[in-house]
């Protein structure tokens, strides 16, 4: 049976001192708040936790940002207003997982072993 097989959607913003990430669930509804900002971020933002990649892009070790992070590039501690400047700012990324095969038991030995 086949495991996996899912796009991971991202945003992510180079800055000045660091790289800056958000996960969304929802790809078309965050195109939609790019142009109609009433619609609600919890909609589409799947976590509201900010990643640093310690300048390793979005491709790095996955830290959560400190205030003082967010505060030297974005001039506020306010995550959700951090949140909005990433996601405008930002470049949306979709990563395909790939499907993974194989037994799901290995611990099972070889099926009719005498």
């Amino acid at each position: 049976m086949a495991r996996g097989g899912t796009t991971q959607s991202k945003v992510h913003l180079k800055g000045q001192s660091d790289d800056f990430l958000l996960f969304i669930d929802d790809v078309d509804t965050y195109k939609k708040w790019l142009g109609d900002k009433s619609v609600p971020l919890v909609e589409f933002v799947s976590s509201f936790q900010i990643f640093v990649t310690h300048k390793q892009g979005s491709q790095g070790q996955y830290d959560t940002a400190s205030k003082s992070s967010l505060d030297n590039e974005f001039g506020t501690t306010d995550e959700t207003e951090v949140i909005k400047q990433i996601l405008e700012k930002g470049t949306l990324q979709e990563v395909q997982m790939a499907e993974r095969q194989g037994s799901r038991n290995d611990s099972n030995g070889a099926m009719g072993a005498n």
